[in-house]
């Protein structure tokens, strides 16, 4: 009998639970992946394996793995003889906190978790399942980018995850997780989800690394100082948010997860609202001084207004003039855009336009409202803004703002000057409602500057310039920048006191939630970019 014939008496003579037990050991080779060896180089270079990450990532037992068993089919060298399942790459769906979220995440112990046909198919899929279902979509990154083996087919995956996740954008949240090496052209997909992580020490993102750099410019740097965590946190904005460790960034994407919706088409979600929806804030009376040049951390303002004082704040080393964040209201999920005196007096400037910009045009897309607290002197003045581009870049934000169609309220805590003020969500560029403080102060500028300017001759040519100078300042102050002026002529809707902020948001968007909005039928518009 020849051994073609052995096999086939084999097949036909095994029973179903010898097939099943196969299958089992497959299953099992794929869970652990390629060793112990290759586990324990991952575990000494600070990071978990895939498995383990998603196990803290995913409610407990509620994975399920798709394509599990794929394998390359490329040739040459030696990839013919390295075919293991999986091809660097896990895919599929869980659920965090009963949702469901639908999960790609790279094996560095296969091909350095690099990206080839099958790897990148596999990505695709999960990534058409996310959009088709309408639920969120998480990436865990840690991979060497293309596989040089394979040549341009992985690049060609590369675009086929870029024009998926623009199609995506503003459909379902992306969640991009750096927990490794994510460089090269694999940089340009975590640049285009709604939300970056990163782990410090052991995550960087870079276009061209350290090698490249050196030769082409001659300058040497790490990959640490190149693209690390730091780097993307508080000088680029790249990285959303940063941790010091992958327990603590993925238990931090869970609980971003919980304040999200699964997708456009839905609300976040409610939280049961134990907060009482009437409880004044009687610290507010004292934690922002009348005086408008004393700094004061807009921080506290915030967690006073929202349930347990819980924000979940985006780029916190980044573009510190202006915070940005999630939290809620009476339950429900709100997106907080504030001014910072603590920075830069809070002035707005070019990153802070972009964080804001950004974060506006986030929680529009995703039904979330926004609330604006305003204590801003205007933009920051200076050649190099100037000469950045503060106006292009201001222009994004003015943009955002007046394109969300969700409810948007503004809270004028102190001073709002110039331009500024009306970029910070006015009724003039269309906020719901406008409260203010009674320590508001709204004009084009401040009293000071203000009087300097319109009786410049006037003080020049008085006995006492300083004294004449004092008095027109008072005069301009009483006449134009009174606590009344802006509600007077229907430009704010109610001054309030400061300790009825949280109620009077909440009953103000209870009311709004039922708003509706009729949009220009248009392709799209042209945002300054």
């Amino acid at each position: 009998m020849t051994a073609v014939e052995e096999r086939k008496v084999e097949t036909a003579t095994r029973s179903m639970r010898a097939y099943t037990e196969e299958l089992a050991g497959i299953q099992e080779s794929v869970r652990v992946g390629p060793g112990d060896q290759a586990t324990r180089q991952q575990h000494a270079r600070g990071k978990m394996t895939v498995r383990e990450r998603l196990g803290l990532l995913l409610d407990d037992g509620s994975f399920t793995e798709v394509e599990g068993l794929r394998r390359h089919r490329a040739s040459g060298f030696g990839m013919e003889a390295r075919r293991p399942y999986g091809d660097g790459v896990v895919t599929g769906w869980g659920t965090i906190e009963g949702r469901t979220v639908f999960v790609y995440a790279h094996d560095f112990r296969i091909f350095g978790g690099s990206l080839g046909e099958a790897h990148a198919q596999k990505i695709h899929k999960i990534m058409d399942m996310a959009y088709a279902a309408g639920a969120p979509l998480i990436g865990l990154n840690d991979g060497a980018g293309a596989r040089i083996q394979e040549g341009v087919t992985g690049l060609a995956g590369y675009g086929g995850i870029f024009q998926r996740s623009v199609r995506a954008s503003g459909v379902i949240p992306q969640i991009s997780v750096i927990m490794g090496p994510c460089a090269g052209g694999a940089a340009y997909s975590p640049a285009l989800t709604d939300f970056v992580f990163m782990v410090r020490d052991t995550a960087q993102m870079f276009v061209t690394g350290p090698d490249v750099v050196e030769a082409v410019t001659g300058e040497k740097v790490s990959h640490d100082e190149l693209g690390g965590a730091g780097v993307h946190g508080t000088m680029t904005g790249v990285a959303t948010f940063v941790s010091d460790d992958e327990i603590t960034c993925l238990e931090e994407v869970r609980h971003l997860v919980s304040l999200l919706p699964a997708s456009n088409q839905e609300f976040p979600p409610e939280a049961p609202a134990d907060d009482p929806e009437d409880r004044l804030c009687e610290a507010l009376l004292d934690i922002v001084p009348a005086d408008p040049n004393r700094p004061y951390d807009m921080r506290d303002v915030v967690a006073e207004v929202v349930d347990h004082g819980d924000l979940v704040e985006f780029h916190e080393g980044w573009a510190a003039n202006i915070v940005c964040g999630l939290g809620r209201i009476a339950g429900h999920v709100v997106g907080v855009v504030a001014n910072q005196p603590m920075s830069f007096a809070g002035v707005l400037d070019i990153s802070a336009s972009e964080k804001a910009a950004r974060f506006v045009q986030f929680c529009d897309a995703f039904n979330i409202p926004l609330v604006t607290f305003v204590d801003v002197p205007g933009f920051l003045p200076g050649t190099g803004q100037e000469h950045g581009g503060v106006i292009r870049h201001g222009a994004k934000l003015l943009y955002a703002y007046c394109a969300a169609t969700v409810p948007r309220i503004q809270v004028i805590v102190r001073k709002a000057y110039g331009g500024a003020y009306i970029v910070m969500d006015s009724r003039s560029i269309g906020a719901d409602l406008s409260f203010a403080w009674p320590s508001n102060e709204i004009a084009v500028m401040g009293a000071d500057g203000a009087a300097n300017v319109i009786f410049r001759k006037e003080i020049a040519a008085a006995p006492d310039p300083e004294a004449r100078r004092a008095e027109r300042i008072a005069e301009y102050r009483e006449e134009l920048m009174h606590p009344y002026y802006a509600v007077e002529r229907g430009l704010v809707d109610d001054v309030i006191d400061p300790r009825e902020t949280r109620v009077t948001l909440a009953r103000s968007l209870a009311m709004l939630r039922t708003k509706s909005a009729v949009l220009p039928q248009r392709k799209h518009g042209n945002p300054p970019m």
